[in-house]
C-alpha cells in the first residue's frame, strides 16, 4: 500500500472511531442525563403515552390508566379521588406527587424488579406495561377516618393516621382539605395549569399531605414521651409511683405569668400524685417537672428513639422530620415536657409513639407499599423492619396501664369501646399566637394488651368548633379502631 492510500485509510479509520465514540457517548453514557433534562419533551411524551400500572387498595384499583382516543393514548384516572388523593398524589405531564412519584419506576415498568416481565413483553413484541402497587391501607379504616374528620365541618384542616404496631403497616392516612387528582391528570393542559395554581395558592393547603408534611406542637400527647423518659431514667418504676404535682409551677429562671405553668383547673394536688393520676388528669405541672428532672439531653435521646429528628418513611415522598430541639435551658425543657416550646410532630410520628408502646417498646419502620405486582408474576411483598427500641418492655407495660386508665377514668374517655380495652391520650396545644384557637390531638391503640391498631388524630383548624383533643379527636380515633377491630 503506497503512502497516500495509507494516509487516507488511517484518516477514515480515525473518523470512524470518533463517530463510534460520539454515538456511544450520546446513546449510553449521557442517555440518562439527557432523558432527565427538563426540556426533553420527547421523554415526557413517551412516559405520558404509556400504560401505567394500577395503585390498589386490597384488590381494588384507586388509580389506573384508561385507554383514550387522543395523541397520548392513556388517561390516568382516580376512583374515590378525595379519599385517597393525599396518598396517591397525581400523575400529570412532566410532574407527579405522592405514590405516583415515589413509585414511578414500578408504575412505569422501569423498576429492575420487573425486568423479567418487561423482557417477556419485549420478546413478545408487546408494549411495556407498568407494575401495580398495592398499598397497606384498610378501606374501612380509611373511610372511617375521612368521614370522622369531614364531619367536623367543610373547612376542617387536619389529619388521621393509623398503623399496625407489630409491623409498621399504615392502615389509614387521611388529610383534609383534599383535592381531585383527576383535574390535574387531564389532557387539557390549560385547565390543568389553572387548577394547579388555584390549589397552590389556597391558604388551606389542599396539596399538602398533613399526615407526613405538617408538623405542629403535639401538646399533651407528648406527655407519653416525657413519661417514658422518666420511667427509663430509673427514678420511677410503676403507674402508682408518686410524681410531682401542684396547681401551678413556676419554671426555673423565670418570674411572672410568662413562666407560670398551670393545669387549667384540673385536679393535680400539691403534695404529689401518682403517675397514673397525672396522666388521667393531664397535669402540665407534673410533666414540666418530670422533664426538668430528666434533663435536656435525656429528653432528646428519648424523643429520638421514637423517631424524632429523623427520616423513616421510605416509600412515600415528602416526609418532614418531627422535631425535638437540642441543648434546651431548664425552662425550655419544662415547656417541652408537655409538648410546647419548639417540640413539633407529624400525625404519623405520634401514631408511631403510640404504636411503639403497644408493640412492647419497639418502633417499626412505617410503610405504605405492601406489594409490587405484575400480571402473571408473583408479587414482591414488603418485609416489616424494626426501626429502634424506644423503651423497655417493663416501661411499655407501665405506660399501657397508665393510658388505659386515661381512657377509663380520665380525659381520653371519648375513645372507649364496649368490650375492648383501649389506651389513649388527649392533647390540646397552644399555637403561641394570642387569641388563636389551639391544635387538637388524640392518640390511642387497641386492644391494649395485644394491639392491632394505633391511631393519631390531629385537628389543625375546625372553624365554628371549640377545639379540644378529646372531644373532637376521641370519637374519630374510636371509629378508626372499630373499623379495624370489627
Amino acid at each position: 500500500m503506497n503512502k497516500p492510500i495509507r494516509t487516507v485509510s488511517i484518516f477514515f479509520l480515525l473518523l470512524f472511531l470518533a463517530l463510534m465514540a460520539t454515538a456511544t457517548n450520546n446513546g449510553f453514557v449521557q442517555s440518562s442525563s439527557r432523558n432527565d433534562r427538563p426540556e426533553n419533551r420527547r421523554v415526557k411524551e413517551a412516559a405520558y403515552s404509556s400504560q401505567r400500572g394500577a395503585i390498589l387498595v386490597g384488590r381494588t384499583p384507586i388509580a389506573e390508566s384508561d385507554k383514550v382516543d387522543d395523541e397520548y393514548k392513556y388517561l390516568r384516572s382516580y376512583t374515590s379521588p378525595f379519599l385517597y388523593a393525599p396518598v396517591t398524589g397525581y400523575f400529570s405531564f412532566g410532574s407527579s406527587t405522592g405514590i405516583e412519584s415515589s413509585q414511578n419506576q414500578v408504575l412505569s415498568g422501569d423498576d429492575p424488579r420487573l425486568f423479567i416481565g418487561s423482557l417477556i413483553d419485549l420478546l413478545g413484541n408487546k408494549p411495556p406495561s407498568g407494575g401495580s402497587v398495592q398499598l397497606t391501607l384498610d378501606p374501612d379504616a380509611q373511610r372511617a377516618a375521612f368521614d370522622g374528620l369531614a364531619a367536623l365541618g367543610d373547612d376542617v384542616e387536619g389529619s388521621v393516621v393509623a398503623i399496625e404496631p407489630s409491623t409498621g403497616k399504615i392502615l389509614a392516612m387521611v388529610s383534609l382539605p383534599t383535592f381531585d387528582p383527576n383535574n390535574l391528570a387531564t389532557h387539557d393542559f390549560g385547565a390543568r395549569d389553572e387548577t394547579y395554581q388555584r390549589l397552590l395558592q389556597d391558604d388551606s393547603e389542599p396539596l399538602v399531605n398533613r399526615a407526613i408534611q405538617k408538623r405542629l406542637f403535639p401538646g399533651s400527647t407528648f406527655k407519653i414521651v416525657t413519661a417514658a423518659a422518666a420511667l427509663e431514667s430509673g427514678q420511677y418504676d410503676g403507674p402508682d409511683d408518686i410524681v410531682p404535682g401542684g396547681p401551678t409551677f413556676q419554671l426555673p429562671q423565670t418570674t411572672g405569668d410568662s413562666g407560670l405553668v398551670d393545669n387549667e383547673g384540673r385536679d393535680c394536688p400539691t403534695d404529689g400524685l401518682t403517675l397514673r393520676k397525672a396522666m388521667e388528669q393531664s397535669c402540665n405541672t407534673t410533666f414540666a417537672q418530670l422533664a426538668i428532672d430528666v434533663g435536656s439531653e435525656e429528653m432528646l435521646r428519648q424523643a429520638e428513639k421514637f423517631g424524632f429528628n429523623s427520616d423513616y418513611l421510605e416509600d412515600l415522598d415528602g416526609q418532614v422530620r418531627s422535631a425535638f430541639p437540642a441543648e434546651l435551658t431548664p425552662p425550655e425543657v419544662g415547656q417541652a415536657g408537655f409538648g410546647q416550646f419548639e417540640v413539633q410532630a407529624t400525625p404519623l410520628q405520634m401514631a408511631m409513639v403510640a404504636g411503639a408502646i403497644a408493640n412492647d417498646g419497639v418502633v417499626m419502620r412505617p410503610y405504605i407499599v405492601d406489594e409490587v405486582q405484575q400480571a402473571d408474576f408473583d408479587a414482591q411483598q414488603t418485609e416489616p423492619e424494626e426501626l429502634s427500641r424506644a423503651i423497655s418492655e417493663d416501661t411499655a407495660r407501665t405506660l399501657t396501664e397508665v393510658l388505659v386508665s386515661t381512657v377509663d377514668e380520665g380525659t381520653a374517655e371519648p375513645a372507649q369501646i364496649d368490650g375492648v380495652e383501649v389506651a389513649g391520650k388527649t392533647g390540646t396545644a397552644q399555637r403561641g399566637v394570642a387569641g388563636a384557637a389551639p391544635y387538637g390531638w388524640f392518640v390511642s391503640f387497641a386492644p391494649a394488651g395485644d394491639a392491632d391498631v394505633a391511631v393519631a388524630v390531629m385537628i389543625e383548624d375546625a372553624p365554628g368548633q371549640e377545639i379540644a383533643g378529646g372531644r373532637l379527636g376521641g370519637p374519630i380515633a374510636k371509629a378508626v379502631m372499630e373499623a379495624i377491630l370489627q
